[in-house]
This record gives structure tokens, C-alpha cells and sequence, in this order.
């Protein structure tokens, strides 16, 4: 999955989609997505000026990205519906290494469970093969919270 079937999918933009590219999708199971991780990424302006370290709120958010792109593929949902997802928990997070521009995340989501509009997630970025950053992810969907552009 490209950038332009990614924006077609999630209704995030810039400078806050964080998704650059699916590499395996497995509806009901699992996605394997890439964040490249640029300089000009507006927030190392002040994260940290001597030290440009991506917030590890921005890659949990990476994550939970990527587990909105396998619910909307497992469940056949679309943006132009009007379906949004939200945090409705993060557990267990755990930040193991600084991510710096030039490093590609590696963003890596198992769906555990989906019932009534909530779905439990198993989260991992990685960079070159490395642990970064892990957690157990809880989101929750709604259908027609939003009304899509020009409607």
C-alpha cells in the first residue's frame, strides 16, 4: 500500500500522518508499515534543538496509525464513511532507544481483538532490526462521527 492509497484510508494529513508505506497487510491479523524519519519533520524544530529526537507520543501514534490501517482493511471500512478512530487506551508502553532523522521506523501491529468497536492491538517499532519503542494499544471506532470533505 502507497502514500496515495494510505491518504485514501486514513483521514489524517500533514504534518500528522505518520504512515508512509504498508509492507504486508494481513486483514484480522497483522501490518508491518514503514515511518521514514526525516530532519524537516516539523516537530524537531523544538525536539530538541542540539539533538533532534523523535517524541515517543509521535511513534505510539505511528503505531496506533498503522492499527487503524488493519482495522479499516479487516473490517472493509473507509474514511469516506465517516468512520474515525481514537485512543481509548495505551498500556505497557516502553521506549528502548532515541529514533533521529535518517532512521526508518519499522512499525509492526498484531490485531488481538476487535469486538463491538473497540480493538486491542500488540505494538512494536523497530529501527534496523532494533527494539525502540512497544505497548499494548486500545482503540475505539465510530462510524459517521465525521462527514467527509465536500459533503
Amino acid at each position: 500500500m502507497d502514500i496515495q492509497e494510505i491518504l485514501k484510508t486514513l483521514p489524517h494529513r500533514y504534518p500528522f500522518i505518520l504512515v508512509d508505506r504498508v509492507l504486508e497487510l494481513e486483514p484480522g491479523v497483522r501490518i508491518v508499515a514503514v515511518k521514514n524519519v526525516t530532519i524537516n519533520e516539523p516537530y524537531f524544530v523544538g525536539h530538541f534543538p542540539v539533538l533532534a529526537v523523535m517524541p515517543g507520543v509521535l511513534i505510539i501514534e505511528a503505531l496506533a496509525q498503522a492499527a487503524a490501517l488493519l482495522t479499516y482493511k479487516t473490517l472493509n471500512l473507509h474514511q469516506g464513511d465517516g468512520t474515525l478512530f481514537y485512543f481509548a487506551g495505551i498500556d505497557a508502553a516502553r521506549f528502548k532507544r532515541p529514533v533521529t532523522p535518517g532512521d526508518q521506523l519499522r512499525l509492526e501491529v498484531e490485531m488481538t481483538r476487535v469486538l463491538r468497536g473497540i480493538g486491542k492491538f500488540k505494538a512494536r517499532a523497530l529501527v534496523a532490526d532494533a527494539l525502540v519503542a512497544e505497548a499494548e494499544l486500545m482503540c475505539a471506532y465510530r462510524n459517521g462521527d465525521v462527514k467527509p470533505e465536500g459533503r
